[in-house]
């Protein structure tokens, strides 16, 4: 809560965050997006939000447009899985839920958790194009 309060609006600055110094645990993976707010302020988080909110309705609108109940059903559950992160992780971060070590898609860091969600969304992607076909 430190982090996120000390970005105020617009942030200290890129690389500039005091608490991923030695005050925030695991602040690399669990806690990015501590230190997304305190770099890039009120702002910067609104835009990962915002970022965030875009991907999932476009993938819940594009599932809806699919005729074939597979690839609806895979396209739901590839939207849920990544809202349930992202809500996961924020609420774990603003202190609104427990800390259970869910990484936040795309910008935790860590290999598995990145692959995971991008090899995820890729397969999506291609049978939605195969739907175009």
């Amino acid at each position: 809560l430190y982090a996120i309060g000390s970005g105020g609006l617009t942030g200290k600055g890129l690389g500039e965050s005091i608490q991923k110094n030695s005050y925030l645990a695991a602040s690399h993976t669990d806690f990015i997006f501590s230190i997304w707010c305190e770099e890039w302020g009120f702002i910067g988080s609104l835009a990962v939000v915002i970022c965030y909110a875009m991907l999932i309705m476009r993938l819940y609108n594009s599932a809806e447009k699919q005729k074939d109940r597979f690839n609806r059903i895979f396209g739901y559950c590839v939207a849920s899985c990544i809202l349930l992160h992202v809500v996961i992780n924020l609420g774990m971060t603003i202190g609104l839920m427990p800390v259970i070590g869910i990484p936040l898609p795309f910008l935790s860091y860590g290999g598995s958790s990145l692959w995971a969600f991008t090899i995820l969304l890729f397969i999506y992607i291609r049978m939605d194009l195969e739907k175009r076909k």
